[in-house]
């Protein structure tokens, strides 16, 4: 049973089928080609048998190995490498069929290659996820094939795998640097000035250029004949919350990924920057009820922690209660902290309805609110209308992206930080806002 299960006919089998069965059916017409198609037949069969006594006279020929990590990361393309080792003593035609797990929806993965004898053989082939959770991979499947090519011999290796899917832990490590480095201008990270002088000094140095003319040390200057600048650091151990909202809101998707995920990626990479400039990091989701809630620690072995709470959030189907949002932050963040409210409004109505409560927080805390710009509307924006339909859904278009703009209007109004992004660029803008909000002193 064993044997057959392996068994599988080349698609050269059918190619010298094809050539006997030709024979035999213009030998209807040509009884010379009678004997010549019997003699194809008879070489075939033997040639099938020469195929199955060199691909099954050795004991596991072919090893195979899947190398999974413990984690993927979300949105990102993660690589999963493969070995394969041939120790058939005769060129061998390979064909790698890995079974994805169901998230990918991925059913013709298929890898092909020739080794040569006692050949090594890496590759790897790259994965991106869209959904946090469990994925498990079925077996990896080598068929292996002789020069005859008549028949293929299958072999199964590793199956059910499971490697769990983080929040974007890739782009945490792509934006660390920012909390070292000053040069923040790499991915689209705008310096900012300092304004005020709400910072610690931390040293004098050498002037540079780009450093302000106001931090000059005249005195130091005089003494070294060259220019010198005193140098500051941002206050530390201040208080930022990630606060994301897991109603319905958040459920929209763009390029795959729920508005949730965005999120969550963002509050990852954020947090990582936040604590490796000394602050405190928390973190709080909320819809109906306040889901999960940490308070605000400065240690970088806390990051773990937010990973851990990120990895099961999920999107309800029901409006978020602002009311309890306000309640929560009221009884439990009792310093004045950043908070970066990740959430969705898709009309004004819906914004002046959660006015209140916002109003009441920014009085304590210094309040900045994420909306996301629907990135299909400005397609659509972008496109010429050519008849009447497409007039009127590029004006709904328009007023939905005018919508977007009027609620950053709104909150300004109130003394509302806000940042209107695409998805995409979510976790720039929002480390770009924090710094921002760090150089200005305005925590």
């Amino acid at each position: 049973m064993k044997f057959i299960k392996s068994l599988y006919l080349h698609d050269g089998f059918y190619v010298y089928m094809a050539s006997a069965s030709t024979c035999f059916l213009l030998s209807y017409w040509l009884p010379i080609l009678y004997p010549i198609a019997w003699i194809i037949t008879t070489v075939i069969v033997v040639l099938f048998f020469m195929d199955l006594l060199l691909l099954y006279r050795f004991k596991d020929p072919i090893k195979a190995r899947r190398l999974l990590p413990e984690k993927f990361s979300n949105s990102d393309e993660n690589p999963v490498p493969i070995t394969i080792t041939n120790s058939y003593p005769f060129k061998t035609g390979i064909s790698v069929i890995d079974e994805l797990p169901i998230q990918f929806q991925k059913r013709d993965f298929d890898y092909n290659i020739t080794l040569q004898p006692n050949e090594i053989h890496d590759f790897s082939y790259n994965v991106r996820p869209v959904e946090r959770g469990e994925y498990y991979f079925g077996s990896l499947n080598i068929f292996c094939s002789s020069a005859l090519k008549i028949v293929k011999r299958k072999f199964k290796f590793q199956n059910e795998q499971m490697v769990a899917v983080y929040p974007s832990f890739i782009q945490m490590q792509k934006y660390d640097f920012l909390a070292m480095s000053n040069n923040l201008t790499e991915f689209g990270l705008k310096k900012i000035r300092r304004i005020g002088n709400t910072s610690e000094f931390e040293q004098i140095k050498n002037y540079v250029k780009g450093d302000d003319f106001r931090t000059v040390n005249w005195k130091a200057t005089a003494k070294t004949g060259k220019l010198m600048v005193n140098q500051f650091q941002d206050e530390k151990s201040q208080p930022i919350y990630s606060i994301i909202d897991t109603g319905r809101v958040m459920k929209m998707p763009f390029n795959g990924l729920k508005l949730l995920d965005y999120a969550i990626n963002s509050t990852l990479a954020f947090s990582n920057v936040a604590l490796k400039k000394h602050d405190k990091v928390g973190m709080l989701t909320f819809s109906k009820t306040v889901d999960s809630f940490l308070p605000a620690i400065q240690k970088l072995t806390y990051l773990n922690t937010i990973l851990e709470r990120l990895y099961n959030i999920e999107t309800q189907y029901t409006d978020s209660d602002y009311g309890i949002l306000y309640a929560q932050i009221k009884r439990k963040v009792t310093h004045r902290s950043l908070l970066l409210l990740y959430t969705n409004f898709e009309h004004i109505s819906a914004l002046k309805r959660q006015l209140p409560y916002l109003q009441a927080i920014s009085k304590k805390h210094l309040l900045v609110v994420v909306l996301f710009e629907n990135t299909e509307l400005d397609e659509l924006i972008s496109q010429d209308a050519e008849d009447l339909q497409a007039i009127y859904h590029k004006t709904i278009a328009e007023k939905f992206s005018f919508e977007k703009r009027l609620m950053v209007k709104e909150l300004q109004k109130y003394g509302i930080q806000s940042i209107l992004t695409a998805p995409e660029k979510l976790s720039i803008n929002t480390i770009n806002k924090y710094l921002e909000i760090k150089a200005r002193g305005l925590l």
